[in-house]
């Protein structure tokens, strides 16, 4: 039995191929598999500004790390010292309050922009995209607007109290504000980029394939 040859070209179907098994000549395919849409690029300053924000994300995430690592020590340290030498060291105390300040706001700030906060969204998905998108609106502002309010409260209070000295350890009083400041702002920043994300429909970062923070 001879077999009739089949032209390999593009454009003809698997269903083409079935009709001419069944003893039909082969037809092409009047509709054809369209391109997946993708979608468009965001402009170049836009992604100079997201690459700049996933930098900055990355190095607090660093010294959120490193700050936890170094209160840890600090705090064993002086368990060992109070209960082993008997001789409890006066600047652990004040010390390791430094690195908790630190390591807790810019964890913060990472996981605004990360969106990893615990939340109770029932609510919200109860609701059509359109009022989850104005919730989720609403509430990426009033975190923007909460950490606004920190940074500069976090200045007034380390310029009222610079004349100040932190005992032990010798250095302004000011200086325990400074996590409140540069926290609050990269609150604030991450805030609204995410806040851009949601009004331009774009994934958020939590979301997205690649991630940026390893």
């Amino acid at each position: 039995m001879n077999a009739r040859a089949r032209p390999v070209a593009t454009g003809w179907s698997a269903s083409g191929e079935a009709v001419e098994r069944a003893g039909h000549p082969m037809e092409p395919d009047v509709t054809l598999e369209q391109p997946a849409q993708q979608r468009p690029a965001e402009p170049h300053a836009l992604l100079k500004v997201r690459r700049g924000l996933a930098l900055l994300s990355r190095v607090a995430l660093w010294i959120s790390g490193i700050g936890l690592v170094a209160m840890t020590g600090v705090v064993g340290w002086q368990v060992f010292a109070r209960y082993i030498l008997n001789d409890t060291p006066s600047w652990a105390e004040p010390l390791s309050l430094q690195f908790m300040g630190w390591f807790i706001l810019l964890g913060a700030a990472v996981g605004v922009r990360e969106s990893v906060h615990l939340g109770l969204d029932l609510v919200r998905h109860l609701m059509p995209p359109a009022v989850q998108r104005a919730m989720d609106m609403v509430n990426l502002g009033l975190v923007a607007f909460f950490g606004l309010a920190m940074a500069w409260y976090g200045t007034t209070l380390s310029i009222g109290t610079w004349t100040a000295t932190i005992p032990v350890l010798g250095i302004p009083g000011g200086v325990d504000f400074f996590p409140l400041v540069v926290g609050g702002a990269m609150i604030a920043l991450f805030a609204a980029e995410r806040f851009i994300d949601v009004l331009i429909g774009k994934e958020p970062v939590a979301e997205a394939i690649v991630q940026e923070v390893v």
